[in-house]
């Protein structure tokens, strides 16, 4: 069955001498893989291959069979023309960074159209915006809503957060409890968007702090979520 469906590129792996498997979130499908035959062998090949940059935008024309669990690509174009996620160092710093998140946390083989405009949307708020320092942490937090556990904001001036709950509380549970500078975050960034998100100054150090505070959120409250590998190197060029 042929099936046209823009396209968000999570990873790309090199399979055998001249094959590549790229994994893709779709519209249509939700998670897929392709297996690109050849392209690793010749000038035509390298050229399709420069398509499949990390959270590059396409549109497919997909040949989908069902029994099958590597898919095959008729037609290949690009449905956004990033300026500066790929060129920019700090841009795409954050590009390897959450393409490993959404590789490791998006799962469904079915389409979920509002979460791919989320994605989608907000990676042209990305390339089109010169103050984004701030942007991983408000699009992590976000994206726990299409994944099922979004801070429940009912008692938000609790002085405590329970992050296996994923509510605010006026006594401190256990270890997994938050309070002080991650909590006040926590209450700036479900207050704001990313258009306000510049009025919120994070020294390095609170950033950095933050982030591990909701990568361990995610690990909570997905069984199979790992600390991205990209974590240390992102850490180091974007702090």
């Amino acid at each position: 069955m042929l099936i046209t469906t823009d396209a968000i590129v999570l990873s790309k792996l090199k399979y055998r001498d001249n094959d590549l498997i790229v994994k893709c979130y779709t519209q249509q499908l939700g998670i897929v893989s392709f297996l690109l035959k050849g392209v690793l062998k010749s000038k035509k090949g390298h050229s399709k291959v420069a398509y499949f940059q990390l959270l590059s935008q396409l549109q497919l024309v997909v040949v989908h069979k069902s029994n099958r669990s590597l898919q095959a690509i008729k037609e290949t174009k690009l449905n956004h023309i990033y300026t500066s996620v790929h060129s920019n160092v700090l841009k795409s710093s954050i590009v390897m960074f959450l393409s490993e998140v959404l590789s490791n946390t998006l799962k469904e083989e079915e389409k979920n159209e509002t979460l791919y405009s989320y994605i989608e949307t907000t990676l042209l708020w990305l390339d089109t915006h010169s103050e984004y320092s701030n942007f991983h942490l408000l699009f992590l937090l976000n994206l726990t809503k299409y994944l099922g556990f979004y801070p429940d904001i009912k008692n938000i001036d609790y002085p405590f957060f329970n992050l296996i709950e994923g509510k605010f509380e006026a006594k401190s549970q256990h270890r997994y409890t938050i309070s002080g500078e991650n909590l006040t975050l926590l209450k700036q960034l479900l207050g704001t968007t990313f258009d306000a998100l510049s009025s919120i100054e994070i020294s390095a150090k609170k950033r950095q702090s933050f982030l591990s505070m909701i990568l361990l959120y995610f690990e909570l409250h997905l069984g199979s979520f790992k600390t991205p590998k990209s974590l240390q190197i992102f850490n180091q060029v974007f702090n």
